[in-house]
């Protein structure tokens, strides 16, 4: 006991065993060294014996106290290893009792400890284990087992992170690894078994998104929240539809941070109620603030309790019963609603009972077939009512619509106060509830006005609004039943087409009103020509007539005939009007053997007359299908021009009107239209711009001339200006302004050197749109002239509407300067006028030196014409752009 005690007692026990032997030692030898009768010996000289007696009493006790020291250091370390041994043994077998594997590795990443849960985890025994294994190794050896399926890299790479590594097993296992580097280099690693805690996360969060989808399906609103803070902690869609937000925007917050602070104090009452309900539960309606829009809401607030019975969260459902309170209102007033609409619906309503035929019900307006009021209607019959005749028929009517148990429907002459007036009668029968008929409910709808009305659309779906003529559809009826009756006889009949010359000129000076009311009079005119034949409005100024009689003698003397007609001048409202008549003319069967054909052949030769002179009468001829045909050609040839890029920019030169063409400098170029047809060579402008504007071609055509004059404009080494032509059809289709201002980006040119010359077709068109589309290029910083000015009737008005920067006179004037004096005193007047409103003049069209001259001492400030150049490709003119050098070193190299 006394040695077990030694070994794991304290170190106390061992210090008083060397006192007492060092004691022991030195009591013997200091009482001999006292005692008289010690004698040294005499070999120690001349020593003094006491010294040596206690040297060597000093000697032995030092030794035994070191052997003391020694032996209680020999008795420390087994003690301490016996200790170590315990404490190993009692950690590794609380680690090898662990319920997850773990792994200690050095700084040199070698195995220190391994216990059995890992070997347990993988499959591994002890045996399988060898001393200075690695990490790289085992891991190794778990990849031959099969029970590790990822790198070496990524294992550690993996498991060291915040969430660690779950590695699938074989038999279905999960294990989650977490790797740990400690502070001296090495590692722990830990493996636990996470397969029933997977599984359970997977149901629980398969029950959770079940119960979630439940509740969005759900239609009422439903939300929950915290008791404590009243925050928001679930909410399902009918809640995100109701309130506008997602719940993500709810979760988090309170009633405060979300809603208006009525509906926030509405919400808190509520919650507060429930909570202090003894049973838990509260019911309640009250308004809330949606967005600005008041709605009314019923909910009902549970406070839900854990397995203690204590209060965990509040669980709350409403919903909008806005639209179903106003329902209880409207159904209140339905009555009255209903019976004021049935008594002030158009339609008479009666309601007879069948038994009795005795009236139920009637409305005001059906006072005017029972000529009396509804209350003293009320419990009559037909009989009491009407006289014995109409009695009889009513009565008969009404036994046809019971028995046949639905509705019969017809429209028959009532005599009322106002006369006899044509309604439509309906009868419906209601059946009762055992299927015999209860109830007979008739309608009587006045419909004398509305059948008026249907005739008069019946007559103007083939009739002209204006004149009342008969139209293209009717016109063409009547062709096709002309040809029916002549059709297998010798008959002929002529088909003419008139057009009304001045139309146009009428509307724009005079205004459309006067111009339809001369319509009108050229309508009247045509029929009393015509002689009650048939006369029709085929279009604005268009007109379609049908003559019998020889051909084409007859046709051509109506023709005549109707051109004088139309030439006497016209009175309208106080003012003298002239018009006139261009006829085309079609013979049936000799130029067609439909109407269509006909009509077609008739305006062809319309067509004719036209180009010819206004005034003329064409008779249709075979050869001008063949033109027809070769302007269509060419429009299809001229399409294809355009996509093929067959055109070309011709640049006239225009200068300051000087004396002499030495004085007229250069100030820039007009771009004009050229096409080179690869068969018929040149085409003139004069033959293909009118057929590119009727075609809608020239939209197209005019963004690639002005895309390409702005290019070639901006290469000029000099400044100069160039103008472009835009037709009316541009400002109508398309953005036009979007169109310059991109082009200008494009290409580069400044805005000030690039001059848009418009007609004034832009503005007869759509005045309003067109000077705004003009007041926004000019907002651009480009110019705008007036093109042609003086061949048109409304200029003037457009020169006081909108500040043009240039006005050209047309080339007509300038022609017959010298000739007559009437042109020189019209071209003075313009540039008088142009120079009051501050807008520059140039004169087109200027050919010889006298006109050139004239123009000078007028003031004219531009010239443009032969005389200074014709239209050439910009390479002839390339001195005048600042060019010169450039060609005259091409001249030397080429």
């Amino acid at each position: 006991m006394a040695e077990k005690n030694w070994h794991v007692g304290s170190t106390l026990p061992i210090a008083v065993q060397a006192v007492v032997c060092l004691g022991s030692a030195v009591a013997p030898a200091r009482a001999f060294a006292l005692s008289d009768s010690f004698a040294p010996p005499s070999y120690l000289g001349k020593l003094d014996p006491n010294m040596v007696w206690e040297a060597l009493i000093g000697g032995v006790v030092v030794c035994a106290f070191l052997a003391a020291i020694a032996l209680w250091i020999h008795s420390s370390l087994r003690r301490t290893r016996r200790l170590q041994l315990r404490r190993n043994a009692f950690v590794s077998s609380a680690m090898n009792n662990l319920n997850q594997g773990v792994v200690m590795t050095d700084a040199q990443r070698r195995i220190m400890f391994c216990n059995d849960r890992y070997l347990d985890i993988y499959g591994l025994t002890r045996s399988d284990l060898w001393t200075g294994m690695t990490g790289y190794d085992i891991l190794e050896l778990r990849r031959q087992r099969g029970v590790l399926a990822v790198s070496d890299d990524d294992f550690y790479e993996k498991a060291a992170s915040p969430n660690g590594l779950i590695t699938e097993l074989p038999d279905g296992r999960a294990i989650l690894v977490k790797y740990f580097v400690l502070p001296n280099g090495g590692s722990v690693a830990t493996h636990l078994d996470v397969s029933d805690q997977r599984k359970l996360s997977r149901q629980l969060a398969s029950t959770k998104q079940f119960l979630e989808t439940v509740l969005d399906h759900v239609p009422a609103c439903v939300a929950a929240k915290n008791i404590e803070d009243g925050r928001y902690i679930f909410a399902n869609s009918a809640y995100e539809r109701f309130w506008g937000f997602s719940r993500d925007h709810a979760v988090g917050k309170n009633a405060r941070e979300l809603f208006a602070p009525i509906s926030a104090a509405s919400i808190e009452a509520a919650d507060k109620a429930a909570l202090n309900s003894p049973d838990g539960q509260f019911r309640n309606e009250f308004e809330v603030d949606r967005a600005g829009e008041l709605r009314m809401v019923a909910s009902i607030r549970i406070v839900v309790r854990d397995e203690s019975n204590k209060p965990e969260f509040l669980m709350l459902v409403f919903e909008d019963i806005t639209d179903r309170r106003s329902l209880s209102q409207e159904l209140e007033s339905t009555k009255k609603f209903l019976e004021l609409v049935v008594d002030n619906i158009p339609v008479a309503l009666i309601v007879e009972q069948v038994k009795d035929g005795r009236y139920l019900l009637a409305n005001r307006s059906a006072e005017t077939i029972l000529n009396r009021r509804r209350e003293e209607a009320t419990g009559l019959t037909a009989s009491d009512i009407f006289n014995p005749k109409e009695a009889k028929l009513i009565i008969a009517r009404d036994e046809a619509a019971i028995k046949k148990r639905g509705m019969i429907t017809e429209e028959h002459p009532i005599s009322t106060k106002d006369g006899l007036r044509l309604f439509l009668t309906r009868r419906a029968t209601v059946l009762s509830d055992a299927g015999e008929p209860q109830y007979l409910i008739k309608t009587h709808e006045d419909v004398t006005d509305r059948r008026q009305t249907e005739s008069r659309m019946a007559h103007m779906a083939y009739h002209d609004g204006l004149t009342d003529l008969p139209n293209r559809a009717a016109f063409l009826q009547a062709l096709t039943q002309m040809i029916e009756a002549c059709e297998g006889t010798s008959e002929e009949f002529a088909v003419l087409c008139v057009d009304l010359d001045g139309l146009k000129e009428v509307n724009d000076v005079f205004g459309h009103a006067l111009g339809d009311k001369l319509l009108i009079e050229v309508a009247q005119r045509l029929q009393d020509s015509a002689r009650g034949g048939v006369v029709a409005r085929l279009s604005g100024d268009e007109f379609g007539l049908i003559i019998d009689g020889k051909q084409p003698e007859a046709g051509l003397a109506l023709a005549q005939q109707i051109g004088e007609a139309v030439a006497q001048e016209f009175q309208i409202d106080g003012r003298a009007v002239r018009a006139g008549a261009t006829t085309g003319m079609s013979i049936f069967p000799h130029n067609g053997a439909d109407g269509a054909a006909l009509l077609a052949n008739a305006g062809a030769a319309l067509f004719r007359a036209k180009q010819k002179s206004r005034g003329t009468i064409s008779l249709y001829q075979p050869e001008m299908d063949q033109q027809i045909r070769d302007r269509r050609v060419l429009h299809q040839d001229l399409s294809m021009a355009i996509k093929n890029g067959e055109l070309a920019l011709a640049f006239q030169p225009q200068g300051v009107a000087g004396h002499s063409v030495a004085e007229s400098e250069i100030i820039g170029f007009e771009a004009l239209a050229r096409w080179q047809h690869p068969v018929r060579g040149q085409v003139s402008p004069a033959e293909f711009i009118p057929i590119a504007e009727e075609s809608g071609l020239i939209v197209e055509m005019g963004e690639w001339i002005l895309r390409e004059a702005c290019r070639e404009a901006a290469s000029w080494p000099k400044p100069l200006q160039v103008a472009v032509n835009l037709s009316p059809a541009q400002f109508m289709h398309g953005d036009v302004v979007g169109l310059v201002h991109s082009i200008l980006i494009e290409t580069g040119l400044a805005p000030g050197r690039l001059e848009l010359e418009i007609t004034e077709g832009v503005l007869i068109e759509d005045f309003d749109r067109g000077l705004a589309l003009l007041r926004r290029l000019k907002a651009l910083g480009v110019r705008i002239s007036m093109d042609d000015f003086g061949s048109g009737y409304s200029s003037l008005s457009y020169l006081q509407a909108f500040p043009f920067d240039k006005i050209k006179i047309d080339r007509a004037f300038i022609i017959n300067l010298g000739r007559n004096p009437q042109s020189a005193a019209i071209v003075r007047a313009v540039i008088d006028l142009g120079h009051g409103l501050e807008m520059s003049i140039i004169a087109e069209g200027v050919e010889t030196l006298d006109q050139l001259a004239f123009l000078a001492k007028e003031g004219c400030d531009g010239v443009q014409g032969y005389l200074l150049g014709k239209p050439l490709p910009i390479g002839k003119y390339a001195g005048l752009v600042g060019r010169t050098e450039t060609m005259e070193l091409a001249l030397k190299t080429g």
